[in-house]
Formats: structure tokens, C-alpha cells, sequence
């Protein structure tokens, strides 16, 4: 890879045998609101201290949707919401390692916010964020727009089907281009799931051309339905490819470069990204967990599953997410997005109504 495309998730990635910190945001006391202790989850090596609503919100920003959470080489956290209020907000979010309120901007990504993620390019840093309305876009972590594009003309090649052409505002979820996530290619360019439109991973290169695109509609190998999020895996010990949260299906589903078929992994409910930290692959699962996987594919754990909760979470069209009331401190509703932070916690967003950005600080 060139030195001038490293993601952030790639830093992590080298750092990944470095002694875990255990220090959580200042904001997080030793007992949550009820008095009791925060609740800790997972096996031994992989044990979480679980802290929710972890962030400082200001005023002007109304939680809705959280999508998605990524953490720059500072370790700001930059959170992405899906925002519905009638008048336009900021759909990116910028806290400190504290909880802090930093900064905040993305009024033109209103009711749209879904993937975000961050790149180092040379000496700088930028997001790489994805909108449901139809768009993709590279800003600065100041939030300055470098570009921003709309669904792309793709002609066919090797009997692919073509996608439409198609103009903003003409299509909305679930029709023609609705990105949901961005993947780094070794290369320098990127890959972006089309998650809720066309059902096609679409292939970029270093200078946001489309260059090819694989998938579609489907459930058998190739074949994708709702590619939601997606990853260029190279830990060690592995063969490089990218694996896709082919959610719908409830697989990952992983491709070579080209976008051949390589294999599946099936012990999914619902998955929604994907993220590594050293050997460890990390899928936030909409169905009520957290999938840890070591470099085998072999899982670790599923932080948080319990087929009971699972039962009243999925209960009369997933209503749970609009009542918080019914909340239980330690358990998930639907993890959409989540990160490693440089010391190996975990940041973790929820598509719940009133948005939900929880920190799970490594203890052991």
C-alpha cells in the first residue's frame, strides 16, 4: 500500500499488540444513575466494563438514529446520526477521549447520516461518509467538503447488469443508490456498499472514479442483500480480502480485490459493520450483540447475546427502540456501528429513536 493512504483503522491495527488502557471518559463514574456498579461483560481477555450514553451532547444537536462512530489518530470521536427534525441539524457529532463536545457540522447530510469513516492521505486526515439520501462524500475532519458525489453510471461489462441513471432527489431507501458503509482498498481506493439501493459493492479508485462493482440482489455466493458494511481484512495470518456484512443474509460474506466470491461466514444474526483491531474482527450485530472474532474466523464472543432479550428486542416491530424506558443497562437494542479506540475499547452506536452512544472500556 502506498504511505499515503492509511486509515485510521489501519493505525489501530499496528498498535493492536500494545497494552490495552483501561482509563474510561472522565464523564464515566465508577456507578451509573441507578448506583450500581456499570455492569461487565465478556470472557476473560475480552471483558468490558459497559458505560451508555457516554457523550456530553449539546444543546443543539437532538440524538436520532446514531449510525455511525469512527476515531481519528487523536482519538476524537466523530459519531454520524440519521436526523428527522423538521428543521435541518448537524449530522456529525465530534467528541475528545473525555466526552467532550468538540465541534459539530454536516447540516447538507440531514436525514440521510449513515457511515462514516476516517482515512489518513499524506500528512492529513479526512471522513469518508456515506448518506442514505444518495451520496457519497470526502471532507476534512473540520467537516469541508473535498467532494461529494451522487449515484454513478456504470455501464455493463462481462454481462453485469448496468445500474440506472439516476439524479439527486429521484430515489430514496431502498431504490437505486443509497450508500450505506466505505471500505479502504490497498491501493488507494475504496470500495462503498450500496446497502439500501441496488445491493452492489461498487469499486472507486484513489481519486473517487468508479472503477468496477460486484454483488447484487441475491442469496447465493456473490450475490449480496444489503451489503451494510464492509472491510479490507489483512490481519496477520490471513489472506487479504474484503469481507462484507451481507446483512440481510445474516453471513459476512468475503471477495477478492476483483470481487470474486471467496467464502462465507455464517454464525450472524444480523450484521451491520465491521472493524479490527490487531487479530480481532469486530461486527456490531443490528439483532442485539457485539461479535468479537479472532484471526480464524473463530468467535471469541457475542458480547451481549441472550435469546430471551434478543425475543424483546425483535417484539412487535423492534418497538423497544422507542422506548428507552424498557432499557437494561449492560444489554444492546441494535448495535449499527463500532469501533476500536487506540487502547482497545470499544465506542458502539444504536439505531434506537433517540440515538444511543455507548463506550465499552477493556478491563481484562
Amino acid at each position: 500500500m502506498p504511505e499515503s493512504y492509511t486509515s485510521r483503522r489501519e493505525f489501530l491495527k499496528t498498535t493492536g499488540g500494545m497494552a490495552l488502557a483501561v482509563s474510561a471518559p472522565s464523564i464515566v463514574g465508577a456507578e451509573d444513575k441507578s448506583g450500581l456498579k456499570p455492569p461487565v461483560i465478556g470472557p476473560e481477555g475480552h471483558r468490558y466494563e459497559v458505560h451508555h450514553d457516554c457523550m456530553q451532547v449539546p444543546k443543539h444537536i437532538r440524538w436520532q438514529d446514531t449510525h455511525g462512530v469512527a476515531v481519528d489518530t487523536e482519538g476524537l470521536i466523530y459519531v454520524k446520526h440519521r436526523t428527522k427534525t423538521v428543521e435541518p441539524q448537524d449530522a456529525v457529532v465530534v467528541f475528545d477521549h473525555q466526552g467532550k463536545f468538540v465541534r459539530s457540522f454536516g447540516k447538507e447530510f440531514h436525514g440521510g447520516g449513515h457511515g462514516i469513516d476516517v482515512r489518513r492521505e499524506g500528512d492529513e486526515e479526512f471522513l469518508y461518509l456515506c448518506d442514505n439520501k444518495g451520496h457519497i462524500a470526502k471532507t476534512t475532519l473540520q467537516g469541508e467538503v473535498v467532494w461529494k458525489q451522487a449515484a454513478p453510471r456504470i455501464l455493463p461489462y462481462e454481462n453485469a447488469h448496468p445500474f440506472e441513471f439516476t439524479t439527486p432527489g429521484k430515489y430514496g431507501k431502498g431504490h437505486l443508490f443509497s450508500p450505506t458503509n466505505v471500505a479502504f482498498a490497498p491501493d488507494g481506493g475504496f470500495w462503498v456498499g450500496d446497502g439500501y439501493g441496488s445491493h452492489y459493492v461498487i469499486k472507486y479508485d484513489k481519486d473517487a472514479n468508479v472503477v468496477s462493482h460486484f454483488g447484487g440482489a441475491g442469496d447465493g455466493p456473490g450475490q449480496l442483500q444489503t451489503p451494510h458494511g464492509l472491510w479490507w481484512d489483512d490481519r496477520p495470518g490471513r489472506e487479504p480480502a474484503l469481507v462484507v456484512a451481507d446483512r440481510a443474509n445474516a453471513r459476512l460474506q468475503y471477495f477478492s480485490a476483483e470481487g470474486k466470491h471467496l467464502s462465507f461466514f455464517e454464525d450472524m444474526l444480523f450484521p451491520a459493520d465491521i472493524d479490527v483491531r490487531g487479530d480481532v474482527l469486530l461486527v456490531p450485530d443490528l439483532h442485539a450483540r457485539i461479535t468479537l472474532l479472532d484471526v480464524g474466523n473463530k468467535v471469541i464472543a457475542h458480547l451481549g447475546h441472550d435469546p430471551a432479550w434478543l425475543e424483546q428486542v425483535l417484539a412487535d416491530n423492534f418497538a423497544m427502540r422507542r422506548q428507552p424506558k424498557r432499557w437494561k443497562a449492560g444489554k444492546f437494542i441494535h448495535p449499527h456501528d463500532a469501533c476500536f479506540d487506540h487502547d482497545g475499547n470499544i465506542y458502539l452506536v444504536e439505531w434506537v429513536a433517540i440515538g444511543r452512544v455507548s463506550f465499552l472500556k477493556h478491563v481484562g
